[in-house]
């Protein structure tokens, strides 16, 4: 059986440094983190992607991913985001399609998303990477149906998606989306928001968690990481109980 790494994306903690995200993620027992290039992987920077890389692998954990904030539809360069990834030693890139909501979109708003979603999987795939979708509201992955057609008009096997649950949405809604997406998810962002965007621990939807685990672990291709993306109050010190409740689930 695949087994699915714990992980942490580092936006959890966007004030705390790199090295003191290894240092928590390690006491915590988990094993990746996904970097984020908005504050502590810069697209561009390889040399602190080095840094950070060494930092990671040095405290016996690995790179995940690189999380993005390319819009595929825009006019934002891929090169340098590759250029990080690459120092970084990670063969993910998370990006986002668009910035309109899969249900406002019209044709014109898809045109340009998948025509730059099929070149930057080209250009990524060509330096052994891939790219992954955020599944996230206000773009054209906002729901199952529309990142599975994302997918297949790109037609690309360097594009993957995420998996998450979608705010506000039921167990039964959201494991529904899961298995919708499941042959092309690659990572989870896990955490428990509810009734809306309110942040709560882990075991406060242990209903949804405990369900998700038991699909995922058993799916024909399994999503490689579980990242915590958030934790309650972005407060570092509940990390370690976060992160054994992820760990409870994976059974590691």
């Amino acid at each position: 059986m695949t087994t699915i790494r714990p992980g942490l994306c580092s936006v959890t903690f966007r004030a705390l440094s790199p090295e003191k995200i290894v240092e928590l993620s390690a006491a915590a027992g988990l094993e990746v983190i996904e970097w984020g290039g908005d504050v502590h992987v810069p697209p561009g920077d390889v040399a602190r992607a080095a840094q950070v890389a060494k930092a990671t692998t040095d405290a016996g954990l690995a790179v995940a991913s690189y999380g993005s904030y390319f819009r595929a539809g825009g006019d934002e360069e891929l090169t340098p985001i590759l250029d990080s990834a690459e120092a970084l030693g990670a063969d993910r890139v998370r990006i986002w399609a668009g910035s309109v909501d899969a249900a406002d979109a019209t044709d014109a708003d898809w045109a340009p998303v998948i025509d730059r979603l099929r070149s930057a999987a080209a250009e990524a795939g060509e330096r052994g990477i891939g790219l992954a979708l955020e599944f996230h509201s206000g773009t054209l992955a906002a729901t199952a149906p529309a990142t599975l057609r994302l997918l297949d008009e790109v037609g690309s096997p360097h594009l993957s998606t995420y998996w998450q649950p979608t705010v506000a949405a039921s167990v039964d809604a959201v494991l529904e989306e899961y298995r919708a997406l499941a042959a092309h998810t690659s990572a989870a962002h896990v955490f428990s928001w509810w009734p809306a965007k309110e942040r709560l621990p882990l075991r406060a939807r242990d209903a949804l968690w405990t369900r998700f685990f038991g699909e995922a672990a058993v799916a024909a291709n399994p999503p490689r990481d579980a990242l915590l993306e958030f934790v309650p109050d972005d407060d570092p010190a509940l990390l370690v109980s976060e992160a054994a409740s992820l760990r409870g689930y994976l059974g590691v």
